[in-house]
């Protein structure tokens, strides 16, 4: 496998559910103590090699653009008030080796279609993409275990963990061979099943390593759960001719798109890296 250098951000979702909070400002910018949910994700692509960050957006938001520009103004205030530490977090928000790269998609026709506004940009390589407000805390950073096991077994990787059999009609689940401590084969993927026709416990997160034959797949998908393009049933497709395998990653995961696991994330970060 070559060399994973892009990441694809999908965040051009509306946040309804933190309404009003998410009226004017992007879900991705609620913060988790003192960072934006998008910034921790930026880094993590980061800490996996990725120097090429690739956003699909939407209307409002330009937020998240603004965020990861330099702001010469407020650099200027902290540098003459000697807040040098306030100073250097500011302008390191994103290393100078790395670059952000802005798409539209330009109406909300799901993961899958999102994930298709990058092709043009990503080319044929293979690539990562990470959703925002799947939070994962982990010693090793989860993107970067999820690219060591792409070029262990030279295919697309998915992150995945056990949930609840009462509650897989949440996510992606998978079937397939286990082959390793950590990683399953996929012989199959269904979007949402209900617990009784789920074809197993194990559940797709938000973190991904795809080959670039994914965008081929996801031109021919059709709008499937929710009237949506589904990233899942893409990969479904692709089963038959490209290898594509679950990795059990290590790490405590947060679901920010709901309340609670926003509410969880900020006191469990606040006391473990912040002694609040």
């Amino acid at each position: 496998m070559k060399p994973i250098r892009k990441a694809v951000f999908p965040v051009a979702g509306l946040g309804t559910r933190f309404l009003p909070a998410t009226k004017a400002m992007p879900k991705e910018m609620l913060p988790v103590v003192d960072k934006p949910l998008i910034q921790y994700a930026v880094e993590e692509a980061i800490a996996a090699g990725v120097t090429e960050l690739i956003f699909v957006t939407g209307r409002n938001k330009r937020a998240i653009e603004d965020h990861f520009d330099r702001a010469p103004e407020l650099e200027a205030d902290l540098k003459a008030k000697h807040k040098t530490d306030l100073l250097e977090r500011v302008r390191n928000v994103i290393p100078d080796h790395v670059h952000c790269i802005y798409t539209r998609q330009p109406a909300p026709l799901g993961l899958g279609h999102a994930v298709l506004c990058a092709a043009p940009i990503v080319g044929d390589e293979p690539f990562l993409v990470i959703l925002a407000d799947d939070l994962l805390d982990a010693q090793t950073p989860v993107s970067r275990q999820l690219v060591k096991a792409a070029h262990e077994h030279n295919g697309s990787i998915l992150a995945i963990q056990q949930v609840d059999a009462g509650q897989t009609d949440r996510y992606g689940v998978i079937s397939g061979r286990r082959v390793d401590e950590r990683s399953t084969h996929l012989d199959g993927i269904v979007e949402k099943p209900q617990p009784a026709e789920a074809p197993s416990n194990l559940a797709v997160v938000g973190r991904y390593v795809l080959e670039p034959e994914i965008f081929e797949h996801l031109r021919k998908t059709r709008a499937g759960v929710g009237g949506e393009i589904q990233l899942t049933d893409a990969i479904a497709h692709m089963l038959s001719e490209r290898p594509v395998f679950g990795y059990e990653y290590e790490g405590v995961r947060y679901d920010c798109g709901s309340k609670e696991g926003l509410f969880a994330a900020n006191v469990d970060f606040g006391k473990k890296y912040h002694n609040l």
